[in-house]
């Protein structure tokens, strides 16, 4: 461990949001120390990016920020540090080019982490940030210095700032394993609960249903769901029907909802439009045809109304034989299907968590209020928002707000 660490900042997590605290102070001339618990760094951005890194997205700037929902307040001064569009510049800085996708999120043009990651590494490292990997964060000693464990034994030491990125506790194999929940909890330091955020949920399906359809993927529908202050909202996009229930990107997007009611009742139920490109009277005027077909009844669903396989499946598992002859009780539930999940799926499935540090114990520039001199950072904060960019965005915001905090709070002392 260098000698000349209390005259530096330490960054404990090298994830996003750490990292990009380590480049606002580095460029400050601050000397960083940044330590993981893992062999490397990124690790959990490194996996997010095998299918197509999202870095952000690129509707309409209002929109987006409205995607962080409750805690848009707490974080938007925070965003407006770091746009979607201050971030597509700030990433090609690293000699990465970007492209819109179709959906309007926004991804790097080798749709890969690994070569964005490699070269930000490379940068910090030539501004003098020191990397210390498998330094597995303890907390703090009688002194309030910082304690690791390591494969050479226990480290302590004693930086003039401490900003802490932890992450949430969905990927627990990729160092984001909620560890730090009990060690701030025992500090003082208040923290909600931490659960699963962009999950899935379970539904209790039939045995039917499960053989022959768990994976299967659910095109061209549209999802309307009711939440605890009565707001309904109905959005198209795909889903997956699972071996325990439903996950996929629509279900994601609407994940806080569901979990916030299932939370106060229970259970929830939302409603699938099965054909959302055909009005009521299209598909009433459609359905009565079937009573005249020679054709059988799946024949006719595929034929005439594009129903066949998971979404004739679904139907059946609502109707019954009889309900199949009521027509008006069968194009209700082709255009409103209900579907009622009992609970989420467990934290280390989910992509992201909510829950975390609460904001009410924090200043301004992030700085946990009973721990002067420490800040938190990324996804260990009390916010959740659904995949699309906006995850990532609101970490390197955060991250870049953490280490601006850090200098107003005592530039002179870690500079000297």
């Amino acid at each position: 461990m260098p000698d000349t660490l209390n005259k530096s900042v330490a960054i404990v997590g090298g994830g996003p949001a750490g990292l990009m605290a380590a480049e606002v102070l580095s460029n400050a001339g601050v000397q960083v120390d940044v330590f993981d618990a893992m062999p490397s760094f990124g690790r959990k951005f490194l996996l997010a990016g095998i299918g197509g890194l999202n870095i952000t997205h690129s509707e309409e700037y209002t929109k987006f920020c409205a995607r962080y929902a409750d805690r848009q307040p707490h974080l938007q001064a925070t965003l407006d540090l770091m746009t979607p569009e201050q971030l597509c510049e700030w990433v090609h800085g690293l000699g990465i080019e970007t492209f819109v996708g179709t959906s309007g999120r926004v991804f790097p043009k080798e749709m890969k982490a690994a070569p964005l990651l490699r070269a930000w590494l490379h940068r910090l490292r030539s501004k003098g940030v020191r990397m210390h990997v498998r330094h597995r964060w303890q907390g703090w000693g009688a002194q309030g210095q910082l304690q690791f464990s390591t494969p050479n034994g226990s480290v302590e030491c004693s930086p003039t700032a401490t900003i802490l990125a932890l992450g949430g506790a969905s990927w627990p194999k990729l160092g984001s394993d909620g560890a730090w929940v009990p060690l701030l909890r025992g500090a003082g330091v208040g923290v909600a609960e931490l659960e699963s955020a962009n999950c899935g949920f379970e539904v209790k399906w039939s045995d039917y249903l499960r053989e022959k359809f768990a994976g299967a993927p659910l095109k061209s529908v549209a999802l309307k769901f009711t939440n605890l202050q009565g707001l309904e909202t109905e959005r198209p996009g795909e889903m997956v029907i699972g071996q325990y229930g439903v996950e996929g990107s629509l279900i994601y997007a609407f994940s806080r909802e569901i979990r916030q009611r299932l939370n106060a009742q229970g259970s929830a139920t939302f409603t699938l439009d099965l054909l959302p490109g055909r009005s009521v009277e299209r598909v009433r005027t459609d359905v009565a045809g079937l009573a005249r077909s020679s054709q059988s009844m799946s024949s006719y669903f595929k034929s005439k109304l594009g129903i066949a396989g998971v979404k004739l499946a679904l139907l059946h598992e609502v109707l019954g034989k009889d309900d199949f002859k009521n027509s008006d009780k069968l194009v209700s539930t082709i255009k409103a299907l209900p579907i009622t999940v009992h609970a989420t799926r467990p934290i280390d499935e989910a992509i992201s968590t909510a829950g975390g540090v609460c904001f009410e114990g924090m200043d301004s520039n992030y700085m946990l209020t009973n721990k002067p001199g420490t800040f938190v950072a990324g996804e260990m904060l009390d916010w959740e928002a659904p995949t699309g960019g906006y995850l990532l965005t609101a970490c390197f915001a955060t991250g870049m707000a953490a280490g601006q905090g850090v200098l107003r709070w005592d530039y002179d002392s870690i500079t000297d």
